[in-house]
């Protein structure tokens, strides 16, 4: 007897402005044929403006998609538009994850789950440490102050160039999270055993400024969630220190898996070939 999964076809999308650039397509599409299931995942540009619209006509199934993954900059409206935001989705403020559930549209945010599993997958133990620190308070270290909390860090330290940004995290996310200033990396790096970079410094070979790892403990490990280049400045001087590394391209497959469960009723795995599939595109792109 067949599986109805096979027989009824399910779509889903990635949604941004822009939004040609992500290489979500790449990895569903693999799972999707990998997996012989009957479906599609494709990118739709919405402008802000439109993305209201697009919601309405998801929610009552006039856009045939049983749901998909929001990217900048809709993460905050996908949220508030959301029938049943989870608790992950409402601390942060943000969803990039949807699906629809007895005609009502869900809501996660899938970036904290995917940054943990990569850290699991590249350096297991990791989370022995009871102090982090998470250089930059944009809105991509959100999802990573929260995940890295839940998981028992006792202590974060969130270093930003402009502390008042920082301190509105240290807020949202409660007393185990600190705000300080670029000064004060040396200090709170004492001791760490686990550096995030969550900033955009080294991206695109850009350079970045030298970091002295040597403070963290000998067993730490330095992350950074840029993966274009895979190895950047970052990761490259702690390295070159002696610190194990993770790259950031794994958070990027891993927070694609809940998704797809969602959408496809099936769970994928993240594994060598997807990874060199995502390598082998990033290298055409360059």
């Amino acid at each position: 007897m067949h599986d109805s999964r096979e027989t009824s076809a399910r779509h889903a999308f990635v949604t941004g402005y822009p939004v040609k650039h992500s290489r979500s397509p790449l990895i569903h599409g693999h799972w999707l044929e990998t997996l012989g299931l009957a479906g599609s995942y494709t990118r739709q540009e919405v402008s802000p403006e439109d993305f209201a619209g697009f919601i309405s006509r998801l929610k009552s199934g006039e856009s045939g998609f049983v749901g998909g993954n929001v990217t900048i900059p809709h993460k905050e409206t996908a949220y508030r538009l959301a029938d049943r935001p989870d608790a992950l989705s409402e601390e942060l403020g943000a969803s990039n994850t949807l699906w629809l559930e007895d005609g009502r549209l869900c809501a996660t945010n899938t970036d904290g789950y995917g940054f943990l599993a990569n850290l699991d997958a590249a350096a297991p133990g990791w989370n022995r440490t009871d102090r982090a620190v998470i250089l930059g308070a944009g809105g991509a270290s959100r999802a990573i102050i929260q995940a890295v909390r839940d998981r028992g860090v006792g202590e974060i330290h969130v270093v930003n160039r402009t502390v008042a940004r920082a301190q509105e995290l240290a807020d949202r996310f409660g007393p185990n999270v600190h705000a300080h200033g670029m000064e004060a990396l040396a200090e709170v790096t004492k001791g760490a055993g686990l550096f995030v970079n969550t900033t955009s410094l080294g991206m695109d070979g850009e350079a970045a400024p030298a970091f002295d790892f040597s403070p963290l403990t000998g067993d730490a490990v330095v992350t950074d969630i840029v993966y274009v280049p895979l190895e950047t400045p970052i990761l490259r001087q702690a390295s070159a220190q002696g610190f194990a590394t993770v790259d950031g391209l794994g958070m990027l497959l891993h927070q694609a898996v809940p998704g797809f469960e969602k959408w496809f009723g099936v769970r994928p795995t993240v594994d060598a070939v997807l990874r060199d599939l995502i390598l082998a595109d990033m290298e055409k792109h360059r």
